[in-house]
C-alpha cells in the first residue's frame, strides 16, 4: 500500500515522519496526472503546489484552521489530502468532485472558489470574526501570483495591514518577476527572521529603544530603516511591507522541510504575515514544465506523452472563428485594438498578438480595469474589442454601465463561454449575461447560432457606433461556411428559418440548433412549426416576432441563460408593450439555480433546454390548444 492510499484526512499526514514526506508528493503527482489526463483539469498549478499543501496540512489543524486556496486551480493535492482521495476518479464529472474548493463538498474547503483574487478578502473576513467571536484557529490564504494582479487582492491587503488582524497570506509565485534574488541566504534568512524568539527579542528591544528619554524614537526609527535595507537587499518583500505585512522569503516551494519550518514559525505571529514562495507549474510532468500554459487547464491526454488526443472533428471552435475573424476585420480597419484579462489564449487572441502587438492588450486578471481602459481608448477613437468569458465578465459590471453605456462609447464585448460550459461548473457557466446586459441603456446585445452568424455579428459590431456584446458558447461550431466577402448583419435584425401555423418557436444562440432538430422531427409528426432565430436580444426585431405572433400565438421561446430577466422575458415585455394577444408562452431556460459540473450534453438535457425538451414542450402546446 502505497502511503497515499493511507491518508483520509490531515490527521493521518501528521502521523508521517517528515523523510516520508518527498515520496508522498512523488505519488499525490503521479495520482493528480493520472486522473487529470481522463478526465482534464487545471494540471500544472496543482502539480505545482503539491509541496505546499503537504506543508500547510502538517502544520495547521484544517478544519480548525481555515486554508482559502485563491481560484481552486492548485487545489488538487488538497483534495487528496482531506478525504476525497477515494473518490478523486470522480474530478469534474458529472455529480463528482468540483474542479475547485466547495464548501458543501468538505468542511475542509474554507470558501467557495473559482475566480480569482477573493482569497485575502475572505480570509480576512474570517480572521476578523474569529477574533470578534473569541474563536482559536488561524487563517491561511494562498493566492497565486497572477491572482495578485487583480485590485480585489490588493484591497484585502490594504484592509489586513490597516487593521492588523491575525492574517498569514501564502504567494505562491510561479511566474511573474517580483525579484529573482532566491537562493539559500533569502531562505536562511527567511526562516531565522520568522523565529518565534527573534520575533520577541525584535519587538522587546524595539520597546526598549523608544523608552529611551529623548532619543529613543529616533534611535528605532534608525534601526528600522537598517533593518529594512538589509532585508529589501536579500528579499523583494518592501512592497508588502509597505502594507504593513511582516514579508518572509522568497522561500523554495517545493522543499518540504523548510516550509515546516518556516509555517511553524510564522504560524505564531499575531500580525498579518505574508509568505512569499516560489514554485514550478507542472513540477515533476515534463510535459506540463515545458508548457504550463497549454497545461494550465488542459482536456484529456496520454499521460505517458503527454500529448492531447486528435480531435474528434476538424470544424472549428466558436473562439477560433471569433480569433480569425477579429483577425480579418483589423487588416482593414486600422482602430480596432484587442483587450483581454490574462486570457489571451483562451479568447483566441494570440494569433492577433502576433500580427498586431502594438494593437493588443493584456491587463492581467483585473477585468474592471480593463473595461475601463477599452473606454479610455474608445475616447481616443479606437475600436476596443474586449474578449473576456462571460462569467468573468460580471466582475467588472459597473464599468460597463458607468465608463462605457453612459456616453454610449463604441466598445466591442466578447463574450465568450456563454451559456453551458460543462465541467468547471457554477462558478463558469455564463449564464447571466443576457439578463445583466439587456437591461443597460444603448446596449446592442446579439448572440450567435453558429460561426457564420459569430463572424458577421463581430463585423457588425465593428460598424456600430455604440456598445455592442456577443456572447458565444464554449467548443466547435456548427459546421457552415463562413460567408465572403463578410458583411454584417443588420442591427436588431432577426431571420425566419422555417414557416408553420400550429407553434412559433424563437431561440437565441445556440439553441436555435437544438430548434432546428426539434423542428425536423415535429415535421415527422405533421406537426407545423414556424422558426424564427432572434439573434438580437436588444434590439429585438419586433416587426417579425409581432407579425408571426398574431399568425401562430401558440409560443416557445429558448435559450442558453436564466430565465430570470432573459430572452424569453424580453418576448413577453415586447408583446405586452406592443399589446399582441397571444395564447400562451412556454419559456425554456435555466431555472432559479445554480447548475452544477458535468458534459454540456448532460446538462443540458437535464436543465430541459435540448432538442427533447423544445419537442416536448411543443407537444405540451399542441395538447392545451386541443383541449380549449
Amino acid at each position: 500500500m502505497g502511503l497515499l492510499e493511507t491518508i483520509q484526512s490531515p490527521k493521518d499526514l501528521k502521523q508521517l515522519p517528515r523523510k516520508q514526506l518527498p515520496g508522498l508528493a512523488a505519488e499525490i503527482r503521479s495520482r493528480i496526472i493520472d486522473v487529470v489526463s481522463k478526465t482534464g483539469g487545471h494540471l500544472a498549478s496543482s502539480l505545482g503546489a503539491v509541496e505546499l499543501a503537504i506543508a500547510l496540512h502538517y502544520v495547521f489543524d484544517v478544519p480548525r484552521d481555515k486554508i482559502v486556496w485563491d481560484v481552486g486551480h492548485q487545489s488538487y493535492a488538497h483534495k487528496l489530502l482531506t478525504g476525497r482521495q477515494r473518490r478523486f476518479d470522480t474530478l469534474r464529472q458529472y455529480k463528482g468532485l468540483s474542479g475547485f474548493t466547495r464548501m458543501s463538498e468538505s468542511p475542509c474547503d474554507a470558501f467557495t472558489t473559482g475566480h480569482s483574487s477573493t482569497s485575502i478578502s475572505s480570509a480576512l473576513g474570517m480572521a476578523c470574526f474569529r477574533r470578534i467571536a473569541k474563536r482559536d484557529g488561524d487563517v491561511i490564504a494562498v493566492i497565486g501570483d497572477g491572482s495578485l494582479t487583480a485590485g480585489l487582492a490588493y484591497e484585502g491587503l490594504n484592509q489586513a495591514g490597516d487593521i492588523h488582524k491575525n492574517l498569514i497570506v501564502i504567494l505562491n509565485d510561479n511566474d511573474m518577476s517580483i525579484d529573482h534574488n532566491v537562493g539559500a541566504l533569502s531562505s536562511f534568512l527567511s526562516r531565522k527572521f520568522s523565529a518565534k524568539m527573534l520575533q520577541d527579542l525584535r519587538r522587546e528591544f524595539g520597546e526598549f529603544l523608544k523608552s529611551l528619554p529623548g532619543i529613543g524614537d529616533d534611535i528605532y526609527q534608525f534601526a528600522k530603516r537598517t533593518e529594512e535595507s538589509f532585508k529589501s537587499f536579500v528579499t523583494p518583500g518592501m512592497l508588502f511591507e509597505a502594507f504593513n505585512f511582516e514579508y518572509f522569503g522568497p522561500i523554495n516551494g517545493h522543499h518540504i522541510g523548510h516550509l515546516i519550518d518556516i509555517l511553524e514559525n510564522i504560524q505564531h505571529m499575531s500580525e498579518p504575515v505574508l509568505l512569499h514562495v516560489t514554485t514550478v507549474k507542472g513540477k515533476g510532468y515534463p510535459p506540463a514544465e515545458r508548457n504550463p500554459i497549454f497545461f494550465h487547464g488542459v482536456g484529456c491526454f496520454d499521460a505517458a506523452s503527454g500529448e492531447c488526443y486528435p480531435a474528434s472533428s476538424t470544424v472549428p471552435s466558436y473562439t477560433e472563428v471569433f480569433g480569425e475573424t477579429l483577425v480579418e476585420l483589423a487588416k482593414t480597419h486600422p482602430k480596432i485594438v484587442a483587450v483581454t484579462a490574462a486570457m489571451p489564449e483562451g479568447t483566441g487572441l494570440t494569433h492577433f498578438a502576433e500580427l498586431f502587438p502594438d494593437r493588443f492588450f493584456d491587463v492581467g486578471i483585473a477585468e474592471q480595469h480593463g473595461v475601463t481602459f477599452a473606454a479610455g481608448m474608445a475616447t481616443e477613437g479606437a475600436k476596443p474589442v474586449v474578449a473576456i468569458y462571460s462569467t468573468f465578465l460580471q466582475r467588472a459590471y459597473d464599468q460597463i454601465v458607468h465608463d462605457v453605456c453612459i456616453e454610449a462609447l463604441p466598445v466591442v464585448f466578447a463574450l465568450d463561454r456563454g451559456g453551458i460550459v460543462g465541467e468547471d461548473g457554477p462558478t463558469h457557466h455564463g449564464l447571466f449575461d443576457l439578463s445583466y446586459l439587456r437591461v443597460i441603456p444603448n446596449m446592442v446585445v446579439m448572440a450567435p447560432s453558429n460561426e457564420n452568424e459569430l463572424a458577421r455579428m463581430l463585423c457588425t459590431a465593428i460598424h456600430h457606433d455604440g456598445p455592442s456584446a456577443l456572447r458565444y458558447p464554449r467548443g466547435k461550431g456548427v459546421g457552415v461556411a463562413i460567408e465572403r466577402p463578410l458583411s454584417p448583419i443588420p442591427v436588431g435584425k432577426a431571420e425566419l428559418l422555417s414557416e408553420g401555423s400550429d407553434v412559433l418557436l424563437i431561440g437565441i444562440g445556440r439553441p436555435v440548433n437544438e430548434c432546428l432538430a426539434a423542428v425536423q422531427e415535429l415535421q415527422k409528426e405533421g406537426v407545423s412549426v414556424a422558426l424564427i432565430d432572434a439573434r438580437f436580444v436588444k434590439p429585438l426585431d419586433a416587426e417579425l416576432i409581432c407579425e408571426w405572433t398574431r399568425r401562430t400565438p401558440w409560443i416557445v421561446t429558448v435559450e442558453e441563460n436564466a430565465l430570470q430577466g432573459g430572452f424569453g422575458s424580453a418576448i413577453l415585455e415586447l408583446l405586452c408593450d406592443r399589446q399582441i394577444p397571444f395564447r400562451r408562452v412556454i419559456r425554456l431556460g435555466i431555472e432559479d439555480h445554480f447548475v452544477e459540473h458535468g458534459p454540456q450534453p448532460i446538462l443540458r438535457e437535464q436543465e430541459g433546454i435540448d432538442s427533447k425538451a423544445i419537442e416536448h414542450a411543443v407537444r405540451t402546446l399542441l395538447q392545451n390548444r386541443k383541449s380549449e
